[in-house]
């Protein structure tokens, strides 16, 4: 039994990202996303930090921010996701996150990502050679 709660199938269903996963794959990803409550006003990952986890947003709200104020605030919400950038381009964090109400996210590490997320991305990004990797 794992030490920290993870998140459900059903919950991760809800995810448009998620929703072409089969069956299998969602339930393996689900074991290897933990689940955390995060208050009103905490950070959830900040500017300039090394990024090692994605996340999706369960339920709440967050503010996405950058630190010179460029632009408006983003706000993310249930189904909405963040951190794939700093996984994919192997950059640190592009901007702060900061929870805005009682919220719940579930994220994994690099490694569930590389394996379960990214290819995800894939279609977003130029073709790169050999494809047919479906591991």
């Amino acid at each position: 039994m794992p030490r920290f709660a993870t998140a459900t199938v059903t919950e991760l269903a809800r995810i448009g990202l998620f929703q072409e996963l089969p069956g299998e794959v969602l339930t393996k990803l689900a074991h290897n996303m933990r689940r955390a409550d995060v208050a009103p006003g905490d950070p959830i990952v900040l500017e300039g930090e090394e990024g090692d986890h994605f996340y999706v947003i369960l339920r709440g709200l967050v503010a996405v921010s950058n630190q010179g104020g460029l632009g408006p605030r983003r706000m993310l919400r249930p189904g909405d996701y963040f951190g794939e950038v700093a996984l994919t381009m192997h950059v640190p964090r592009t901007a702060s996150v900061t929870a805005l109400v009682p919220t719940t996210l579930a994220s994994c590490d690099k490694e569930t990502f590389d394996e379960f997320v990214r290819p995800l991305f894939a279609d977003d990004q130029a073709p790169s050679g050999g494809s047919g990797e479906d591991g």
